[in-house]
C-alpha cells in the first residue's frame, strides 16, 4: 500500500456551475497525483498536491523519443452518495500492458488503484451529477530523463488528473457520422497500436482533420498492410451488428483492448446474443449494407460510453444505417453501463468499485 503524502490547497478553484454545460476536457480539479520512479529505487514519493505546471528539462526525454502512456477512466456518484469506478483494474492492467510495450516500468496494480481513489475523494465536490456527466480520471507517465539519445529512460514521473466532464461527442447520444480512411495508416500488427501512447493519437490526425473537413466526427481506421480490414475508430472501438449477431474486429496487436469493448461482449453474451471477435472487411460491410443485413453500428469507449453511428462513408459510397437513429441494442447497452456506473443497476462482479 502507498504511503500518500498528501498537500492541499490553499486557494481552491471555483466549482463549475450546474447549469453550465460541460465541455470535454477542458476544467480541471484542484489537486493531482505525482509519484516519481528512479531506476535502482523503483517508485518513490507518492503524493497528492494542488494542480499545477510541471517543472521538466527541456531535454526531457518525452518531448523528443515519446516515452510516454496514458490512461482514461471516470468516477460517477450514486444516489446514494457513493463514489463509484468502473473496473479500474482492467484500466491499471492495460497501463502496465502499454508500459511493457514501451520499455517503461510497471506499477503495481493495487497502487495505481489506490492513488485514483485518494485523489478522487479529496476531490468529490467536482463529481457532477447531471446526465450524462462524470468525472474524468486520466493517469499518464512519462519519461524524464534530461538526456537526447534513443533508450529508455532511467526517471520517470506517474500523474493522475481530473476533470468533470459531459458528452465526449456534441452529438451525445444521437448517432454520429464516421470516415472510412483508406489512405493514411494508424497503426500495424508488431508497432504500438494496442497500447494507449500519445503517438497513435499524433499518426491519426491527419486523417482526422480530413474527415472534420468533409463533415464526419470520427475516423474509422483499416488495416496497415491489406487496407481491407476493419479496425477501430480513433477515439473507440467499433461494433456491427449484421444479422442478429454482434461482431467487433478482433485484438490482433494493432488494435486498443478497450475496457468498454470488453464489457460490451460481455453483456451481449450474457444474454444470449451472438458476438464475435473476428476480422471484418469493408466488403464484407457494404454487401451487409446493400443486402439490408446491416442492423446497427456503435462505437465503444471511456469518454462516450456508447456512441451510435448513423452514417459511414468510404470513398464514394455512404452507407445509412437503418434510419440514422440509434438502435435498440445501442441503447440497451448504454442504458445497462452507465446504469452499472451510476449504480442503479448491479453488474458483473468486480465492476464496480467503490472509492
Amino acid at each position: 500500500m502507498l504511503n500518500i503524502r498528501i498537500e492541499k490547497t490553499t486557494t481552491p478553484k471555483e466549482l463549475p456551475g450546474k447549469d453550465n454545460p460541460l465541455t470535454f476536457g477542458t476544467i480541471f480539479t484542484d489537486h493531482m497525483f505525482v509519484m516519481d520512479y528512479e531506476e535502482g529505487k523503483g517508485w518513490i514519493d507518492p503524493r497528492i498536491v494542488p494542480y499545477g505546471p510541471l517543472s521538466l528539462d527541456p531535454s526531457a526525454m518525452v518531448f523528443h523519443y515519446g516515452q510516454e502512456m496514458f490512461e482514461g477512466l471516470k468516477a460517477y456518484k450514486a444516489e446514494d452518495g457513493r463514489i463509484l469506478l468502473f473496473r479500474p483494474d482492467m484500466n491499471a492492467k492495460r497501463a502496465n500492458n502499454s508500459n511493457k510495450r514501451l520499455c517503461m516500468p510497471q506499477i503495481p496494480v493495487e497502487d495505481f488503484v489506490q492513488a485514483v481513489k485518494e485523489l478522487v475523494k479529496i476531490d468529490q465536490a467536482w463529481i457532477p451529477t447531471a446526465p450524462g456527466t462524470a468525472l474524468y480520471i486520466r493517469p499518464f507517465m512519462i519519461a524524464t530523463d534530461p538526456f537526447l539519445g534513443v533508450r529508455p529512460s532511467s526517471t520517470y514521473k506517474f500523474i493522475i488528473i481530473l476533470s468533470p466532464v459531459g458528452a465526449y461527442y456534441k452529438e451525445g447520444l444521437n448517432p454520429v457520422k464516421i470516415w472510412i480512411e483508406d489512405d493514411y495508416v494508424r497503426a500495424v500488427k508488431g508497432g504500438i497500436g494496442e497500447a494507449k501512447t500519445g503517438g497513435n493519437y499524433a499518426a491519426s490526425l491527419a486523417a482526422q482533420m480530413k474527415a472534420h473537413d468533409e463533415g464526419y466526427s470520427q475516423v474509422l481506421w483499416l488495416d496497415g498492410v491489406e487496407r481491407k480490414y476493419i479496425e477501430e475508430v480513433g477515439a473507440m472501438n467499433i461494433f456491427f451488428k449484421i444479422n442478429g449477431t454482434v461482431v467487433t474486429p478482433m485484438l490482433n496487436g494493432s488494435i486498443l483492448p478497450g475496457i468498454t469493448r470488453n464489457s460490451v461482449c460481455e453483456l451481449c453474451r450474457s444474454w444470449g446474443i451472438p458476438c464475435e471477435e473476428r476480422r471484418i472487411s469493408v466488403d464484407e460491410l457494404l454487401e451487409a449494407a446493400e443486402n439490408g443485413t446491416l442492423e446497427e453500428c456503435f462505437g465503444s469507449g471511456t469518454a462516450a460510453v456508447i456512441s451510435p453511428v448513423g452514417h459511414l462513408r468510404f470513398g464514394d459510397k455512404v452507407i445509412q444505417i437503418k434510419d440514422g437513429n440509434i438502435g435498440e441494442l445501442s441503447q440497451k447497452i448504454y442504458d445497462t453501463i452507465t446504469g452499472i456506473q451510476l449504480g442503479k443497476i448491479e453488474g458483473p462482479e468486480g465492476w464496480t468499485v467503490v472509492c
